[in-house]
């Protein structure tokens, strides 16, 4: 059995997929763009802006599913440029000073609408 997970706190979808589904005690979410849920615009045009926005609107999903960032098993990161590794990682670690979960950073060619950065994660149902 699945439930979707959905939240006005976080950017709608931009195709046809779910914020998040929950399932099998595991909480899985789309990746996250740096995107403002209010305007649907990029959080700034940098990396750091976007990244922000993007752990933001991710901790707004784990949340409406009744989770959170504690619940963070596994992240996986797409840049578009590797050469943001130190600034992405900065950022990361302000939301995950503890524990931190496993993690993947890859680059890639392209992100959608142009985005700099995306993330998804895996958490546990609490």
């Amino acid at each position: 059995m699945k439930t979707v997970i959905a939240t006005p706190n976080a950017p709608q979808a931009v195709g046809p997929y779910s914020q998040g589904i929950q399932a099998g005690g595991f909480i899985f979410t789309a990746g996250q763009l740096g995107l403002d849920p209010a305007s649907g615009a990029f959080a700034g045009e940098d990396i750091t802006a976007q990244t922000r926005q993007a752990l933001r609107n991710l901790q707004a999903v784990l949340e409406a599913a009744g989770s959170g960032l504690d619940g963070v098993v596994k992240t996986t990161i797409f840049v578009v440029d590797l050469g943001d590794f130190k600034t992405v990682n900065a950022i990361y670690a302000e939301f995950f000073a503890d524990e931190p979960p496993a993690r993947s950073t890859v680059q890639v060619a392209a992100l959608p609408l142009g985005g700099l950065v995306e993330i998804e994660m895996v958490a546990v149902v609490k």
